[in-house]
């Protein structure tokens, strides 16, 4: 599945995730440090929502009190929240 998120407060534009369930399958950052934000993309690829929630969650960017790796993690979030309610029938 693909999704789209607009991030806020940083460099980066949008994101666009691919996601097979829990597991990022890419990354594409639109905008932004392409150098670094290439390099996060590599990494999380086939990680789980968990494993990069864990690790990116609240890395700040001068001082902007988040940073594209903290709106990726905010992003993963949100999906997992979605797919929760989904899966108890909330929505």
């Amino acid at each position: 599945m693909k999704i789209k998120y607009i991030p806020q407060y940083v460099c980066c534009d949008e994101m666009i995730l691919d996601i097979e369930g829990n597991i990022i399958n890419s990354v594409e950052f639109i905008g932004g440090c392409m150098g670094n934000l290439s390099g996060i993309a590599s990494l999380v690829r086939g990680m789980t929502f968990d494993e990069v929630i864990e690790k990116l969650k609240g890395i700040d960017c001068g001082g902007k009190g988040t940073s594209c790796p903290d709106q990726l993690a905010k992003c993963l979030l949100e999906v997992k929240s979605l797919q929760e309610q989904k899966i108890s029938g909330k929505i």
